[in-house]
């Protein structure tokens, strides 16, 4: 398997948690969004999109993050990503879809490259917008997390799953931006329990071979 993606790319760091978490071997190969590497041809010839990241399993690609997580768990069912009854599993999926679809595209880099570079925002009303969508948004998960007699170690039960994937990259984006963070207690104590795994840990930004 080969994984285009960008080491500071949340959406990237999904599938690295998931390629870990399932112990699954691929090649890296990285995409630098700043440096628009995604819009060169070789690249938009696999993802018409340009975006990260995007598997190539053999003669199988797959776009968008979680379309991928899914793939993969299915093809390499334990451990299981989506455990649990249809109930269960509809959760797991709406905490993680409130990440992915309500916070994390209002704050990618081709929305704020577009605020600025088009509507002309300034960097002071650039990085308010980011502040209050990852805040706001986090809080909305806050509360389903302490709320919900599912919620354990993890997001849901005591084995990460794929809301975890998809949370623990939203936190470290918030942590470099500074957003506040104490008014998810919840939220952070999960963040915590996940990045005290390898699976977590060693697939963060940090520790990618294009950090720099």
């Amino acid at each position: 398997m080969q994984l285009y993606n960008y080491f500071r790319s949340s959406a990237s760091y999904r599938v690295r948690i998931a390629l870990a978490l399932k112990g699954l071997e691929y090649d890296y190969i990285p995409v630098h969004l700043t440096r628009n590497e995604q819009f060169k041809e070789s690249y938009a010839a696999l993802s018409p999109a340009r975006l990260v990241p995007l598997l190539r399993d053999g003669e199988s690609i797959v776009t968008q993050s979680l379309a991928i997580v899914e793939y993969l768990d299915e093809l390499h069912p334990q451990p299981p990503l989506l455990p649990g009854d249809a109930t269960a599993r509809a959760r797991i999926r709406a905490l993680a879809l409130d990440v992915a679809c309500e916070i994390h595209p209002l704050n990618n880099l081709r929305v704020l490259r577009y605020l600025v570079n088009d509507l002309k925002v300034s960097e002071d009303d650039k990085n308010r917008w980011y502040l209050h969508w990852v805040e706001t948004g986090l809080e909305a998960v806050e509360q389903q997390l302490a709320t919900h007699p599912g919620t354990g170690r993890f997001c849901h039960g005591d084995a990460p799953t794929l809301a975890d994937v998809v949370l623990v990259p939203q936190i470290h984006n918030a942590k470099r931006m500074d957003c506040r963070l104490d008014h998810v207690p919840t939220v952070m104590r999960i963040f915590e329990a996940c990045m005290g795994l390898d699976a977590f840990a060693k697939t963060q930004p940090s520790a990618c071979p294009d950090a720099a």
